[in-house]
């Protein structure tokens, strides 16, 4: 799956739309760069993202001032142009805005000629029959694990082999809906979704009850002594908040944050506000083991499994917290 989603955006509004979805896919201070001809919307694009952001005023375009400043409840948005600048004077201009702690715009990145390999990299171009435009985007500012990374640690962990299968077809679920978001004009980082998926029930084996791991050729003694060792590491953590524990301690802290809120509202302090968290926790609800269902089928066989069929308040809220966000990300219907 390409980490480089195409949008397409037949008009203005969905330029500035799309600007929008971008605001929820922002994990910490971040340089957002753009590219794109004159006319091409990038302002358009970025005044869609600011007021998402909670920024009350219109961005207007700092050519002449060649920087603006704009501030809002919990973010401080600078936003430069380099477009009347020299390659040395936009890296200096840049370079001393480098110690910026918020989010940092940049139009007519290419006047660096260097690679832009942090930060968030978007380009925008017009169709030839100037009916429309492409939006490419590349983000090069949350370090993901690689699949070969996620294997590793399955086998360290001696995970069964029906939670992998589920976590690869949550992985599969949310790659799908992640595209289809793409149609709709909106932004959503496609890999660290599918990675999410991938790796979301690592450490599943910690709200097991000894023995009760529902695989086939039960639990062996290693397996058994290994998992009663790493509940004693995460005492008092569900499987959600300890793997995204896992995960700061590998490296990846923003990436955690996905993994974090992928259960029931009441297992993490942690909420979710981003799409990539949102949809991690609907797909996780589309898959029973390795089976593609309904959200109402999967609580069905939840309530079969756990509760003897009976609907119990924790159920309902869990259930309608899945349909809600469905309702959300898919307004038009959910595409399977």
């Amino acid at each position: 799956m390409s980490s480089n989603p195409s949008i397409w955006l037949a008009e203005a509004q969905k330029t500035r739309s799309c600007g929008e979805s971008l605001a929820q896919t922002i994990y910490g201070p971040v340089t957002i760069y753009l590219d794109g001809e004159l006319g091409a919307g990038k302002t358009t694009f970025l005044d869609g993202f600011s007021t998402a952001l909670g920024i009350s005023e219109p961005l207007t375009s700092p050519t002449y001032a060649l920087e603006q400043r704009y501030t809002a409840d919990n973010h401080e948005l600078l936003h430069l142009d380099l477009y009347r600048l020299s390659t040395e004077d936009a890296r200096k201009l840049v370079a001393s805005t480098d110690d910026h702690e918020g989010i940092r715009c940049i139009e007519w990145a290419e006047r660096l000629e260097s690679p832009l390999n942090d930060g968030i990299t978007i380009q925008i171009q017009d169709k030839d029959d100037d009916k429309g435009r492409h939006l490419s985007i590349a983000f090069n500012d949350m370090p993901l694990p690689s699949y070969e990374d996620i294997l590793n640690w399955r086998k360290e962990m001696m995970l069964p082999t029906h939670i992998c299968d589920h976590c690869d077809a949550v992985a599969m679920v949310a790659r799908d809906l992640a595209l289809d978001i793409n149609t709709q004009g909106r932004i959503i980082r496609n890999e660290a979704v599918e990675r999410g998926g991938q790796i979301h029930d690592l450490l599943r084996f910690l709200d097991f009850k000894t023995g009760a791991s529902h695989s086939k050729n039960g639990d062996s003694n290693v397996q058994i002594e290994l998992w009663e060792s790493l509940k004693e590491k995460y005492k008092g953590m569900r499987h959600e908040k300890a793997c995204a524990v896992f995960l700061e301690e590998h490296g990846y802290p923003e990436f955690a944050k996905i993994i974090e809120t992928h259960g029931p509202g009441t297992t993490s302090n942690a909420t979710r506000e981003t799409i990539e968290q949102k949809l991690l926790f609907y797909s996780d609800k589309r898959a029973i083991v390795d089976k593609i269902v309904t959200v109402e089928e999967r609580f069905e066989d939840f309530r079969k499994r756990y509760t003897e069929g009976e609907v119990t308040p924790e159920g309902k809220i869990w259930q309608d917290e899945a349909e809600a966000v469905e309702k959300e990300l898919f307004p038009d219907g959910v595409p399977f």
